[in-house]
């Protein structure tokens, strides 16, 4: 199969990270944290191998700023409720993915404001926009990196000095971003990060991050075993302890940390120049496709490997149907859990075919998708 929907699921990973899940599940799959004999010792230190690997990619000092949770949207739920109370506001923006969107719109009826900042049809975020929706009662801002439909990518480090500038606390989802793009806390003013591990860090499904600044008091949303200050009734507060109640997902942990592994040694600059130089492959070899639409901006630079296109007069659940079933091509179509990224580029209607790019993948696959959409369109 050509897989285009990396986008959603990084596939495949790299062959370590099998390995190490397979390895971790016969040979150390024991409780970290909970005991003292060799297994749990051993998964201890390997999840303490992945914060400071993790912390790497970000150059964050402290490994135990990173919290480890079950995907994205589980960091980004704790990220933007623990931060606001009644009476809050939030700014956040139409390209935003429903991981971002409910959330938000869930505290409307705990009496905290949000305000959605309009993206232009590209998906563009105009950082003065963000600036004129401050209010005075301004608590947390929340953009995504890079969009899920469209790959647009958002000025986060302008967004970042308006933020500190306000004194507002500064929210980035990194879900298409970290891992390919740097993310430099030292250089940009950000309170939190939130990713999943199974898309551009190329771990296993089941795993995610939230980096949290160090000395930022993030409430949590839930209690439990966290094997540390046994005898308290409380949760402990301690970093990142009273983020990971319950059992950790150690073998996910494990293939995360040799994701990353491989990020450090191919080097963020290589895999992200792969990823560009196909991204503008297929927006070149895309126009050749007769009556395509393709959204977003043309120039790869200003986006990430996320290509978004309708043939008008075909429904694109037709078309990936067809990919899938005639030409053995992955992609997803409908609109990508991103309604209101839709409706800023006007296809909430429609939807849009979406072809997701990552580092395994060739021009040899863009030639032939590119071949079974002209021949999909001259038949339909």
């Amino acid at each position: 199969m050509i897989y285009l929907d990396n986008a959603a699921t990084t596939y495949p990973k790299p062959e370590k990270v099998y390995d190490a899940v397979l390895d971790c599940m016969k040979n150390y799959c024991a409780n970290p944290g909970r005991a003292g004999h060799k297994l749990a010792m051993r998964a201890a230190r390997e999840i303490y191998d992945a914060r400071e690997n993790i912390a790497k990619l970000f150059n964050i000092d402290n490994p135990m700023t990173i919290v480890f949770t079950n995907n994205a949207t589980d960091s980004l739920n704790l990220a933007i409720k623990g931060v606001v109370k009644k009476g809050d506001h939030i700014i956040t923006t139409s390209m935003e993915h429903n991981s971002v969107i409910r959330p938000i719109k869930s505290l409307e009826k705990d009496g905290i404001e949000n305000t959605i900042v309009e993206c232009d049809k590209d998906g563009f975020l105009n950082p003065d926009d963000i600036k004129n929706a401050i209010k005075k009662n301004t608590k947390l801002i929340v953009t995504t990196h890079a969009s899920n439909v469209v790959g647009t990518i958002v000025d986060i480090k302008s967004i970042g000095e308006i933020a500190k500038e306000k004194n507002i606390l500064y929210l980035v989802d990194a879900s298409q971003t970290v891992g390919v793009y740097d993310i430099n806390v030292k250089d940009i003013n950000v309170d939190m990060i939130a990713a999943p591990g199974h898309k551009c860090l190329l771990g296993p499904q089941g795993t995610g991050i939230l980096y949290i600044k160090e000395d930022l008091n993030v409430d949590i949303l839930k209690e439990g075993g966290t094997g540390s200050r046994s005898e308290d009734l409380f949760q402990p507060d301690l970093t990142p302890d009273k983020y990971e109640s319950g059992t950790h997902n150690t073998p996910g942990i494990v293939g995360l940390n040799e994701g990353v592994k491989f990020i450090l040694e191919t080097g963020i600059d290589n895999i992200r120049a792969h990823e560009e130089e196909l991204c503008q492959y297929m927006l070149d070899r895309l126009r050749e496709v007769p009556n395509i639409v393709i959204y977003g901006p043309k120039d790869s630079k200003k986006r990430a490997a996320v290509i978004s296109i309708n043939i008008p007069k075909i429904d694109s659940g037709e078309i990936t149907f067809l990919l899938d079933s005639e030409y053995n091509i992955a992609t997803r179509s409908g609109i990508h859990c991103a309604p209101l990224a839709h409706k800023t580029l006007g296809t909430i209607e429609q939807g849009a075919v979406r072809f997701s790019l990552g580092y395994f993948n060739t021009k040899k696959d863009i030639d032939e998708a590119v071949k079974a959409l002209k021949e999909i369109e001259k038949n339909n």
